[in-house]
């Protein structure tokens, strides 16, 4: 007998604590996911099965136990491996908060993409246990997950990853950051270039080597993020769509489904 969708697709979030969000797959044998990244520091657990992660260039096999990492604008995709059944839970974590919770004046991107250290692995698990708990209230929650970030970096035993300098990574910057400010509306490549300051060719090769999509991709990933802000208020669907830049309610349901491996209107539900 097949679960129900409720089993499936779990989210966690508290008004009391906006920098962190929480979702729980149970059973994710068809949840499948299209390259995405998230403005937020990702950081997942997977609690049984196998799947294919892939980050950048790089592809793992990950397996119950093992922890996946994933930087700010970090393009990924995760899926499991013949529909075989597995099960994981994620935790997203504001860049801005996490920086300070660091001690540091802004996010520093964290190394590796992959660990399979059982005593990180752990600590995450008991976090996650207590974020989907109802009964801690959010005061609790909070001190849990700085607790749990304080020092990851030295726990994994990476440290930081190193960053792009030079002018041509502001320029690709200033291009992003012009994307995410416009992301609903009609954006023209040639806007996006004459901002950034490169050639339109230069420009699509060196962003995509970058943040791992295309201008129009990462277009796309943001008017999802600004989708799930507004679900997150409680906003009809068609309206969102609409807001979000979409054509119509179909097209944004089926681009939600690829970035989010689940239907905004189970984005919607808790619990």
């Amino acid at each position: 007998m097949a679960r129900a969708s409720s089993n499936l697709h779990r989210f966690w979030r508290d008004s009391s604590l906006p920098h962190l969000e929480a979702r729980s797959i149970e059973d994710g044998h068809g949840v499948c996911y299209g390259w995405h990244s998230h403005p937020t520091f990702s950081i997942g657990l997977v609690t049984g099965g196998i799947s294919e992660f892939r980050i950048g260039s790089d592809c793992h096999r990950i397996s119950g136990g093992t922890v996946v990492l994933m930087n700010p604008d970090e393009a990924h995709a995760c899926n499991p491996l013949g529909g075989r059944p597995w099960s994981y839970r994620m935790l997203y974590a504001d860049a801005g908060w996490l920086a300070a919770v660091e001690g540091e004046e802004r996010f520093r991107p964290l190394a590796p993409s992959v660990s399979r250290d059982l005593e990180v692995a752990d600590r995450l698990g008991r976090l996650f246990g207590l974020l989907f708990d109802p009964v801690p209230d959010g005061t609790a929650k909070d001190e849990a997950a700085r607790s749990f970030f304080t020092g990851l970096c030295e726990a994994l035993g990476g440290g930081a990853a190193g960053g792009p300098d030079g002018g041509e990574h502001a320029a690709l910057d200033r291009a992003a950051d012009f994307i995410s400010a416009h992301c609903t509306q009609p954006l023209r490549l040639a806007d996006i270039a004459a901002v950034s300051g490169l050639s339109t060719s230069y420009l699509v090769r060196s962003f995509k080597a970058r943040y791992g999509l295309t201008p129009h991709a990462y277009q796309i990933n943001r008017r999802i993020q600004f989708g799930k802000r507004e679900l997150q208020r409680g906003r009809p669907i068609v309206e969102v769509a609409l807001d979000a830049g979409f054509a119509d309610q179909a097209h944004f349901q089926r681009a939600f489904k690829r970035h989010v491996a689940a239907t905004p209107g189970q984005y919607m539900r808790r619990g």
